[in-house]
């Protein structure tokens, strides 16, 4: 299934399995929360998840890169700063709490399983290719990098 390498934004990704946790809310039992413990979980993974992505966006903007995940070979500089000194893919964990947010707002237990599905297609179809991309591109830089920051937390 190599031929799913690279080839759906991250951000359309996301919306996906936003749409799928909504389409089966139903389904599952509700969260054992009180509504309003729910809301501010979802207020507070939403809340990161932007402060995470926005974090990542401007390393890269200060450090004159693309930010175009679907072109990993046109990175100029490696960023290594900010924070990307605690996780190699913040904007990606950045849209993983977004979704944890939106499961905490939907309060059901099935769309849950959208994060894991979110982390688990995001590592196989994007992370790893971009890896090997970033590998052949910066080399043994990158291979120190990836030894010092792991890839989610």
């Amino acid at each position: 299934m190599s031929w799913l390498n690279l080839k759906i934004p991250p951000p359309a990704v996301g919306v996906l399995v936003a749409l799928l946790m909504w389409l089966v809310a139903p389904l599952g039992p509700p969260l054992p929360l009180a509504p309003q413990t729910a809301w501010t979980a979802a207020l507070v993974f939403v809340a990161v998840g932007l402060s995470v992505d926005f974090l990542g966006l401007l390393s890269f903007r200060a450090a004159r890169t693309t930010i175009n995940p679907m072109r990993p070979q046109r990175s100029a500089v490696l960023v290594t700063g900010g924070i990307y000194r605690v996780t190699r893919n913040p904007m990606y964990l950045g849209m993983c709490s977004l979704l944890l947010g939106w499961a905490a707002w939907l309060s059901a237990l099935a769309p849950l399983a959208g994060p894991p599905l979110f982390i688990a297609y995001m590592t196989r179809f994007q992370i790893r290719p971009e890896e090997e991309v970033l590998s052949k591109i910066f080399g043994a830089e990158y291979e120190r990098y990836c030894t010092r920051v792991r890839r989610w937390l």
